[in-house]
């Protein structure tokens, strides 16, 4: 059986760094950057990359909806 990539791309300026997604992700593959947006929030990123598994479980505890999860199949 293939098992399934995931990649996160996050839309930074809308993040308002409420860290729902760090929570609910199973894989612990988002963290929250210490850089902010132009809002003055701490925006999530993936820190690691290579452990996402697309099961969009961050997109959908987000309540801005600024989370977008791509699958792969390798």
């Amino acid at each position: 059986m293939a098992k399934n990539r995931g990649a996160v791309v996050i839309d930074t300026e809308r993040c308002k760094g409420c860290q729902l997604c760090k929570e609910a992700c199973p894989s612990k593959v988002l963290n929250m950057n210490i850089d902010a947006n132009s809002k003055g929030y701490h925006y999530a990123y993936m820190e690691a990359a290579e452990a996402c598994t697309g099961c969009a479980s961050c997109a959908y505890v987000c309540p801005d909806a600024c989370i977008t999860v791509y699958r792969v199949k390798n």
